[in-house]
């Protein structure tokens, strides 16, 4: 199933997309697209439902992001080998884990805003990881049970906070906008297997990351059995598995978004985001 939310900030409603394409309300068959109905029993009563007797939603809608209230939203750094060494940093023996803030996270249509003072503001494709059931010390075997499904999510980063302003990276990646998600969140029956999947970004049109998951250091099923040893990750928790090479900050000389900038990413299977980048008109 492809389910997604419409409508404006903090008023989204639930959908799903039928077989043909269109986009059909789940209101009164869901409340919201969240972690109290990502569960394996309400995802199958979910799929029981006859979407071509729900209402079609106007395209017109915004899209919203794919999943209501995260609990957490977990990042991975250095997943890709080629990505860690472009960066200059060595390849992990055991996966990066940060944080990125909640508040982050926004559509996968929406402006990305470059915050005061920022000076290096890069772009990231992922895909997101969005857990189902509470894992906790799961085996790395039982793992994929305990996901729901897959989005896309475009990790914002401004390197240097992240890299330069003292702490961990968490300030580079938490600021407002600097979480697209989405636009739907696929659920695991569409998706086999998630370390076969095609991803990409551009910049204004330019290819600028190409890549597979199937290059990943640590697949999904060894990051939430790796994580569940540190934190109980709950229904609605999102991981973020890292970016391929192809970012700003690796290129020579670097380069980084500006007003104006267009960027438009997407992954296989689970449909493609564009943002247009422009100042924060709170950062005065």
């Amino acid at each position: 199933m492809k389910l997604m939310r419409y409508g404006e900030p903090g008023s989204e409603k639930p959908a799903i997309m039928d077989d043909d394409g269109s986009i059909r309300s789940l209101e009164g068959i869901v409340d919201d697209i969240d972690g109290s109905m990502l569960g394996s029993e309400s995802l199958q009563r979910l799929r029981t439902t006859t979407t071509r007797d729900l209402p079609i939603i106007d395209a017109r809608h915004r899209v919203g992001p794919c999943v209501a209230d995260v609990g957490k939203f977990i990042c991975v750094g250095l997943n890709y080998a080629d990505h860690a060494e472009e960066s200059g940093m060595d390849v992990p023996e055991e996966p990066v884990i940060f944080m990125k803030a909640t508040s982050a996270i926004c559509g996968p249509y929406d402006e990305v805003m470059i915050p005061r003072e920022a000076t290096k503001v890069d772009w990231e494709v992922e895909l997101g990881v969005v857990i189902g059931s509470l894992a906790r010390y799961v085996s790395e075997e039982d793992a994929l049970d305990h996901v729901a499904g897959y989005c896309t999510v475009n990790d914002i980063s401004e390197r240097d906070f992240q890299l330069n302003r003292g702490g961990t990276w968490v300030k580079g990646k938490s600021c407002d906008t600097f979480g697209p998600i989405g636009p739907w969140l696929v659920t695991t029956d569409e998706i086999p297997d998630p370390q076969d999947l095609d991803l990409f970004l551009e910049i204004n049109d330019e290819p600028v990351q190409r890549s597979s998951t199937s290059r990943m250091v640590f697949p999904v099923a060894h990051l939430v059995s790796y994580i569940s040893r540190f934190m109980s990750l709950h229904p609605g928790d999102i991981i973020s598995t890292g970016t391929p090479p192809g970012v700003g900050l690796g290129m020579k000389p670097e380069r980084y978004l500006k007003p104006g900038d267009v960027m438009h990413l997407g992954i296989e299977g689970l449909g493609m985001q564009q943002q247009v980048v422009v100042r924060d008109p709170h950062a005065g």
